[in-house]
């Protein structure tokens, strides 16, 4: 069968019913922006003993997500929920690679500016919060976590998981492909909202 006139929609059609050759187009048509995207996050991040082919095949992996999954999305394109995908994928991988080199992560929580590390509650600007309080109990710190991570948009718990994983604005503003502006906009609204759950928590 001749591939060549369908688009994606179609051959992801093929793909449902098993159609090898169309699932191979589609990781083949998709392979240039996997190639792009990893090439500018390794620009970010050169220096964490990332290598490119493995990088590349967990994008593949993130495309293969999306191909075997995008029949349950609605009003989006395959281009955006691939490269979403993609996106997720990618990250899941470099800061798995960054928080191997800061294991103080799992000690207490910070976020990393362009100039210094700071602390949890410098961020919030909340000086109820008591983070020492919150290192101490480290299920509390998990709950926290995790309900701030329920209130964020995609966007913002991308931007947010990097925070927390000591990427710098100008690092998250590469790996996003976003200006620091827009980096700049999701951490203010992550931190407004990170103020609620301290307040629905007492904390």
């Amino acid at each position: 069968m001749d591939y060549s006139d369908l688009n994606d929609f179609e051959l992801l059609s093929y793909a449902y019913e098993s159609d090898e050759d169309a699932k191979n187009i589609l990781l083949k048509k998709y392979e240039p922006l996997i190639a792009s995207m990893v090439t500018r996050m390794l620009k970010s991040c050169p220096y964490m003993g990332l290598d490119k082919n493995d990088l590349m095949q967990e994008g593949m992996m993130g495309l293969v997500h999306a191909i075997e999954h995008f029949n349950n999305q609605k009003d989006i394109s395959f281009y955006t929920y691939a490269k979403t995908c993609i996106t997720r994928s990618l990250i899941s991988t470099i800061i798995a690679s960054k928080r191997l080199k800061h294991r103080a992560l799992n000690e207490s929580i910070s976020i990393n500016t362009e100039e210094e590390d700071v602390s949890f509650d410098k961020v919030l600007k909340d000086n109820q919060a008591n983070p020492e309080n919150i290192i101490m109990d480290m299920q509390m710190t998990e709950e926290l976590m995790e309900n701030i991570r329920k209130k964020l948009t995609d966007f913002e718990l991308q931007v947010f998981e990097l925070m927390i994983s000591y990427f710098s604005y100008r690092e998250i503003a590469v790996i996003l492909d976003k200006d620091k502006k827009q980096v700049d906009n999701a951490i203010q609204r992550i931190k407004a909202k990170a103020k609620e759950q301290l307040k629905e928590m007492n904390l």
